[in-house]
């Protein structure tokens, strides 16, 4: 398979630049993978649909990630002079000096991968200064290593006792809203570009938080909630913080050939329970999001039992076509970028023809489009 057998055409207008008012607003196409005759096999609705979709005994998979401010702006050695302001993402050419770090994972106390703009100029050796609003430097990072895809490493300065890092990223740091949102983060990003049900960061987690929200989750309300646990469908919580291994774009243009970076998880023994007893009586597991297909499809695999054990682990699992699924029965998902491994996974789920036909019709429909759009359910 070719990655271009993955493309398709998106009118730059049904890309969603903004949340909707209300989060379970969103339109939801419905794709039925194994059809009755004559029967239709997609369907257009609402997200609160999902309450008939669901079945009593199902149980949905979330997805609790945390997503926190890890876009940072500040300026490269020998440039603290220079005005600092946040970079409009329409813009070509940046100021002179500045600079802007996207945090994708924590390596230890000090230690973050991070993708960097310009990219081309920011060298091994070289000092970050990261300041708050009035310009008084409140981050100090050095560059101490280059990926093999142009990621960097960066080593922060020790920071005065008592002072916590992510306290000072929750001041100065932006929303991490992906580049196809043509516009700054504003404070009504910091609430909606984030789960109702996200969790903070549990003590002995790997990996920090989450550079990009599970979007597919973005739709629930606590109210939807309430409602799928009063109609007998059960829920379980797992955790995969969202890195390069989600959005990293696919540099070989054969799909086998392609690898993911890989992303901390993390499974709890309730989790792992509830999961195995759902499989194990034939009831439905009901993902909601890639990234949560991904944790349980790679902990069934990795697993001598072939069951989900409650775990902490890193996973670097790439599901394209021809991927057999062991735990993922049904799939909430948002509509993803052409050619991506987000996409190539939802037609691993539902068939590559049939996935596409999907999104043609979305757009004849004009859906909205990726992270703050519309969703589709595939069962």
């Amino acid at each position: 398979m070719l990655v271009t057998d993955f493309n398709y055409i998106l009118p730059p207008e049904l890309i969603a630049q903004e949340p909707l008012p209300d989060r379970s607003a969103a339109r939801m196409l419905h794709l039925d993978r194994t059809p009755a005759a004559g029967q239709p096999s997609l369907s257009d609705g609402t997200f609160r649909d999902i309450l008939d979709l669901l079945h009593p005994g199902d149980l949905l998979v979330l997805n609790n990630t945390k997503v926190f401010p890890a876009r940072l702006f500040g300026r490269r050695s020998g440039s603290h002079a220079q005005p600092l302001s946040p970079r409009n993402p329409a813009a070509k050419e940046f100021l002179q000096g500045q600079v802007e770090v996207l945090l994708t994972r924590r390596l230890n106390d000090n230690e973050w991968q991070a993708l960097v703009r310009p990219g081309r100029k920011i060298g091994v050796g070289e000092y970050l200064y990261f300041p708050d609003g009035v310009g008084a430097v409140q981050l100090e990072a050095e560059i101490i290593r280059r990926g093999e895809f142009g990621e960097r490493t960066l080593r922060f300065a020790p920071l005065p006792a008592g002072t916590d890092f992510f306290a000072v990223v929750d001041r100065i740091g932006h929303v991490p809203l992906p580049p196809y949102i043509d516009r700054l983060d504003a404070n009504i990003d910091r609430e909606r570009y984030q789960t109702v049900f996200a969790k903070p960061e549990q003590p002995g987690s790997v990996g920090g938080r989450s550079a990009a929200a599970p979007t597919a989750g973005l739709h629930f309300t606590p109210e939807i909630l309430t409602q799928i646990h009063a109609r007998g469908i059960e829920t379980a919580e797992i955790t995969l913080h969202v890195g390069l291994g989600t959005f990293q774009p696919l540099r070989q243009q054969r799909v086998e050939a392609n690898k993911l970076h890989t992303e901390p998880f993390s499974i709890s023994p309730d989790a792992a329970t509830r999961i195995n007893a759902a499989k194990s009586s034939g009831r439905r597991v009901v993902a909601v999001g890639t990234t949560t297909v991904r944790t349980l499809e790679y902990a069934a695999r990795t697993s001598a039992s072939g069951e989900v054990q409650p775990q902490r682990g890193e996973a670097d699992i790439f599901i394209h076509p021809g991927f057999e699924f062991r735990v993922v029965d049904a799939l909430l998902t948002n509509f993803h970028l052409p050619q991506s491994s987000l996409l190539m996974l939802v037609c691993a789920f539902a068939g590559r023809e049939r996935v596409l036909q999907a999104y043609e019709h979305a757009i004849k429909q004009k859906y909205r489009f990726f992270s703050y759009g519309d969703c589709m359910f595939v069962e």
